[in-house]
């Protein structure tokens, strides 16, 4: 409602005549279309009692006290030009040609009357103005035959044509012109509401990004530095060696997370600050060398066998499997095939209380799958040589895993299907199309030498 009404403000700016009344709104540009307004009534009113006392033609009488009224009258009624330019016009002529009937000179009250065929022509109907001009040739022709005995008809016909016609094509482009304005005002606010509007959008969905990224993040490397704290507090007494591993894989969890944590928020910084590209602030402590990873790309297919460490290190036992012929992946789709299995693997260890998962990866000559399953069971505890497969009762979980795993296949045109599988566990499957020789790659090493790998 606000913008339209704003839009509806600036396009009736300069056509005051829709707005009755323009005194009563507080707008500039109103208050300066009236005062044209009353300097042009006044103007003309002025002018005609100046050429009144002139020594008017023959056959015509010198203008008086009634003259005089008719004149301002005339020039008055310019006022009412913008407001209603059809009865500005008719009043005009009526009092024109009473002026005319009176004996006086026309010269004297001829430009008020044409100037409000103008603004007729420019803001009314075609089928008006034609009318308003047939108005104005009609009244100059009354004229001529008013004192037809010392006038030249040829020249008064001429004058009659003429004069409407010219005030009638300017009157009729400067509508158009208006007209073309209005549009191109009306364009100009569209496309900046619609800049605004993707603005917006970019903004959201950016946001929506950052939260997905945060969530991989964080879901998974908590998930794992929980269980392996849990761990470690539950072999201590028994397996001070266990222990010692599992906190040794916290310690390296949370690096990890610390540095994607810092590579994503940096580079937020950093174009908020507009800092060149590949520079850290030297003034700044806290900032990164491009060497240290602040830089550094996003996680991608190679390192598919850290994350599989890591989720091994947490107690669940997982193969990987590539078949086909390994293509090299755009650099998005290889983070979505890795945060897909990423998001998948936490689950396993949150939810699935499984020993055991498997990934496969499977290049095709249309698409490239990524099933993720596990064979569910119930989580228990104890330590078998060093591998213990613990599980905490309790995990808080921010649920979006799923959301954000679909998300991700819809934009590269693919799908992420979940559930149960017989005879048990669960099914995480990611299908995208594979890449064309247009895509980008990631300039990265794929998974996988053979037709098929396992590991």
């Amino acid at each position: 409602m606000h913008a339209g009404s704003e839009l509806r403000d600036r396009l009736a700016e300069d056509h005051g005549h829709r707005f009755p009344f323009p005194f009563l709104f507080p707008n500039p540009h109103r208050y300066r279309s009236l005062a044209i307004d009353v300097a042009l009534a006044l103007g003309y009113a002025g002018a005609g009692l100046l050429l009144g006392r002139e020594q008017p033609p023959v056959g015509w009488q010198p203008l008086d006290g009634l003259g005089a009224v008719l004149t301002v009258l005339v020039g008055l009624v310019l006022l009412a030009r913008r407001i209603a330019p059809v009865a500005a016009f008719a009043a005009s002529s009526a009092l024109w040609v009473v002026f005319i009937t009176c004996g006086y000179w026309p010269v004297v009250n001829s430009m008020p009357p044409l100037l409000g065929l103008y603004t007729v022509a420019a803001t009314r109907t075609l089928r008006t103005s034609v009318g308003c001009a047939a108005v104005v040739t009609g009244t100059w022709v009354y004229a001529g035959l008013a004192n037809a005995e010392n006038s030249s008809m040829p020249t008064v016909l001429a004058q009659a044509v003429l004069f409407p016609a010219v005030v009638f094509v300017v009157g009729r482009g400067s509508g158009r012109l208006a007209a073309r304005n209005r549009q191109f005002a009306e364009l100009t606010f569209q496309l900046r509401r619609q800049q605004e509007e993707n603005a917006r959008q970019a903004l959201t969905e950016e946001r929506v990004r950052i939260a997905r990224e945060l969530h991989d993040v964080v879901a998974h490397h908590m998930s794992v530095i929980s269980l392996q704290a849990g761990m470690a507090s539950y072999v201590f007494p028994t397996d001070p060696e266990a222990s010692r591993q599992a906190l040794d894989t916290i310690a390296d969890t949370s690096r990890e997370a610390l540095e994607e944590m810092r590579r994503m928020l940096f580079l937020l910084r950093v174009g908020q600050e507009d800092q060149p590209e590949g520079r850290a602030d030297p003034d700044d402590p806290g900032a990164w060398e491009p060497g240290d990873g602040a830089y550094a790309p996003a996680p991608g297919l190679d390192l598919l066998d850290r994350l599989l460490d890591r989720v091994r290190g947490a107690g669940v036992q997982v193969a990987m499997e590539v078949v086909g012929s390994p293509t090299r992946l755009p650099q998005g789709m290889a983070l979505c095939v890795y945060r897909v299995i990423q998001e998948a693997l936490t689950n396993v260890l949150k939810h699935a209380g499984s020993t055991s998962a498997a990934v496969t990866l499977r290049y095709g000559s249309r698409t490239v799958v990524v099933t993720v399953t596990d064979e569910g069971g119930a989580g228990g505890g104890g330590a078998d040589g060093g591998s213990v497969a613990f599980r905490p009762k309790t995990v808080v979980t921010a649920g979006h895993g799923l959301i954000g795993m679909r998300e991700r296949a819809k934009i590269y045109g693919g799908s992420v299907t979940a559930g149960p599988r017989t005879p048990g566990g669960f099914e995480v499957r990611l299908v995208l199309p594979a890449p064309t020789t247009g895509d980008r790659p990631d300039g990265r090493p794929a998974p996988g030498s053979g037709d098929a790998r396992s590991r």
